[in-house]
């Protein structure tokens, strides 16, 4: 019978890479694990103990490390479970399966990036990284983001607080907010989007 595994997953804050380790559960549970980046400055730290393990994470977001604990079930099964930086409520770290933990650890590095250029802060990490993802979703729709002089190019403006989508023809704007689960609801109930577009002349 071939042995379950679990992929762990962080930024390094040293190096800024991401670093993804996949562990058996067996292992985890009988002794917890150390994974550590390649650059050597950073090891995310997992303690097994009686139904539960305590975790030690380096955070790629705010640079510090933070410490938590988590129930063995959540942990050894199931997609997976994610621990954000108190700082941001930013993830900095994801525990599951591989797909998942590639997946969130994607959106973290780009999100690090992001940051790291513009000197900016999203408001909130977390609505801002869920309504980048479902910005993709319509984006890869057919005609799912379009603008009314009939253009499907586009490009982006990420904000602290917004993404505006515009269009690479005319220069008309579509404002999304994305601070709020609110503002990720009123996305979430679009199939397409379209840019209003601007009168020629």
């Amino acid at each position: 019978m071939q042995e379950k595994m679990r992929t762990i997953g962080y930024l390094c804050p040293a190096c800024r890479k991401k670093v993804i380790r996949e562990r058996s559960t067996f292992a985890l549970a009988a002794s917890g694990a150390a994974v550590n980046c390649d650059c050597g400055k950073s090891s995310l730290v997992i303690d097994a103990e009686e139904n539960r393990f305590r975790l030690s994470v380096p955070c790629g977001v705010c640079g510090g490390e933070h410490s938590a604990a988590v129930e063995a079930p959540r942990l050894l099964d199931g997609k997976g479970v994610g621990l954000a930086c108190p700082q941001t409520r930013q993830l900095c770290c994801f525990i599951g399966e591989e797909y998942e933990v590639e997946r969130e650890l994607e959106r973290l590095s780009l999100a690090a990036q992001k940051e790291q250029d513009d000197g900016e802060l999203f408001v909130d990490s977390v609505i801002m990284h869920e309504v980048l993802s479902e910005l993709r979703e319509i984006a890869a729709r057919e005609h799912g983001i379009a603008c009314a002089c009939g253009s499907e190019r586009y490009r982006m403006e990420v904000r602290p607080t917004y993404v505006d989508l515009i269009c690479a023809d005319c220069g008309a704007r579509l404002r999304i907010d994305a601070s709020t689960d609110e503002d990720l609801d009123r996305l979430c109930c679009n199939w397409t989007l379209r840019i209003s577009g601007k009168r020629q002349g």
